[in-house]
């Protein structure tokens, strides 16, 4: 029978419940068993994918063409094992599904609620995974902050659950905030038994606490938290701050959390965690030989979250080159002809990364003419990509009006255009080119000595393509297509003959980056950056 763990969070938001997440996933998956997690959200809306990045942080997508919250691509880039549609779930996805079948006539006349109705069909999402026995436990992270109103039914959801499963079959962790006063000298514990009190008095026990601390609890803390909060005192797992998120693993195999979740699930140890290839990961990103800088030029680079898979797949590739990559968020808005030399002085390698709409298209423009002139290693992603097409029209192929469909509708030379499938569709939400896509290179491209093989397939997030009307001229300056998809025609990837590294993918390749398998697009990235140093 599938086992069900719960986590919760109390006191405050964004204390890491994805990694603790993660990382107990981990740890039970280097332990041998098969292991999921799924994240469920308390917003109406009914995925990330219409939010702007600085509400939520990056929208992630899945292989079957999800978007969903951002904490995904933890699960992924700790497990190396694809999420799903399944794994992602929020209120707005609740609430349809419940009211269509409130059309359709399914509830028979009933007065439709939140209890029975909403709360059922939460728990019917949350044992989809379970229903094909893949997998022997599933770890359920539920999104917000206990005492959230919206989080109510949720929990509701979790205690009937629990009950319905029986005793041994489920446990909840609760990650709470255990904060230091400076001026005291003191960590404090009523936050956390005010939090725990709140999941009481919703009919939730918590079985096991994992408290945030940036000092160590002593004995006495945990004891203290122990009895107040009705939990066995190796239960109070301490969760300190750590230097990369990739440390936190061993820190709970440290605290014996697998061991003692494993425990309340009357499920055996196994062997010990297989962790030798973490370790190595962990080492080499630890103990670089080199330093590299690599500007990233965006739209949202306030919010480094709006960037997580990219920082992410600079981790994962810095460490393959026994390189420390440091990025420098540069907002497109302020690159502009004048101070591009002077933004980008320093710089290894410069990435334009992915985005929407019109604002500091120019300055990602003077950004790649710099790198393409200057022989500078540059990657670009999706519309880094588009804009790496358009700035070569303009200033190569003399097309002074090259531009984006999505920019400029009324341009006489659209080199990027609306997809043909996108023309009629007028909903925004997950009606994109969503999902993994086969992408086929030619033999003899950067893209072929990178990837090593000529077929391959990398998920997708966009409407707007490469307008193929433009291909044969594009590619007689210089300007090679090097991956197409085999069905559509579609130009998948983009690079110059005679540049040291100048490669653009309509794809998101740091959507597939994990820490047992580096994207080799940035891990080749990083490496061109580092021969353009030591050029130097």
């Amino acid at each position: 029978m599938t086992k069900y763990i719960f986590v919760t969070g109390g006191v405050t938001s964004s204390l890491g419940k994805g990694i603790i997440a993660a990382s107990l996933a981990k740890l039970l998956q280097a332990r041998g068993y098969k292991v999921t997690i799924q994240k469920f959200d308390p917003y109406i809306n009914i995925d990330p994918g219409t939010l702007n990045p600085y509400e939520h942080g990056e929208c992630y997508v899945t292989e079957d063409g999800a978007e969903t919250d951002l904490d995904l691509g933890h699960y992924e880039r700790f497990l190396n094992v694809p999420t799903s549609q399944a794994n992602n779930v929020t209120t707005g996805r609740i609430y349809q599904h419940v009211i269509q079948q409130e059309r359709e006539g399914a509830y028979l006349g009933k007065t439709v609620q939140v209890i029975p109705h909403i709360t059922d069909e939460i728990k019917r999402r949350m044992q989809l995974l379970g229903e094909s026995n893949e997998y022997d436990i599933i770890i359920t992270e539920l999104g917000g902050t206990v005492g959230d109103i919206e989080s109510l039914p949720f929990v509701e959801a979790v205690r009937q659950l629990r009950w319905e499963l029986g005793a041994n079959n489920s446990l909840v962790i609760h990650l709470t905030l255990v904060p230091y006063l400076a001026a005291a000298g003191e960590l404090k514990t009523k936050p956390t038994q005010h939090s725990v009190k709140t999941l009481l008095e919703y009919g939730v026990q918590p079985d096991i606490l994992v408290c945030r601390t940036e000092h160590k609890l002593s004995q006495e803390i945990r004891k203290k938290l122990a009895q107040f909060c009705n939990v066995n005192i190796n239960a109070v797992v301490e969760s300190i701050d750590a230097s990369t998120i990739y440390d936190v693993p061993l820190l709970m195999l440290k605290e014996n959390l697998d061991k003692t979740a494993l425990t309340k699930l009357k499920l055996s140890n196994k062997n010990e965690p297989d962790l030798e290839n973490w370790k190595n990961f962990l080492g080499k990103l630890k103990n670089p030989t080199s330093e590299v800088c690599i500007a990233l030029v965006g739209k949202y680079v306030e919010l480094p979250d709006a960037y997580k898979s990219i920082t992410e797949g600079f981790i994962h590739a810095g460490a393959t080159n026994e390189c420390k990559v440091k990025v420098s968020y540069i907002a497109a808005e302020s690159v502009t002809k004048e101070n591009v030399a002077e933004k980008l002085k320093g710089m290894d390698g410069v990435l334009v990364a992915p985005g929407f709409g019109e604002r500091g298209l120019d300055g990602k423009l003077n950004a790649i003419k710099y790198v393409r002139e200057n022989n500078t290693p540059f990657f670009g992603i999706c519309l880094g990509m588009q804009c790496s097409v358009i700035e070569f029209g303009r200033n190569v192929l003399g097309l002074k009006d090259a531009n984006s469909f999505e920019m400029d509708a009324n341009t006489s030379n659209p080199v990027i255009n609306l997809m043909e499938e996108q023309k009629n569709i007028t909903d925004m939400g997950g009606t994109m080119r969503l999902g993994a896509y086969d992408c086929e290179i030619k033999k003899g491209t950067k893209a072929f000595a990178i990837y090593g093989k000529t077929k391959i397939s990398e998920r997708h997030r966009h409407r707007y393509e490469f307008n193929n009307d433009y291909l044969k001229q594009y590619e007689a300056a210089g300007m090679i297509a090097s991956g197409f998809n085999p069905e559509t025609g579609l130009v998948e990837i983009v690079e110059l003959k005679n540049h040291p590294f100048f490669v653009a993918g309509q794809f998101h390749p740091e959507l597939k980056s994990t820490v047992a398998n580096p994207h080799p697009l940035f891990v080749s990235f990083v490496a061109a950056a580092l021969a353009n140093k030591k050029s130097k």
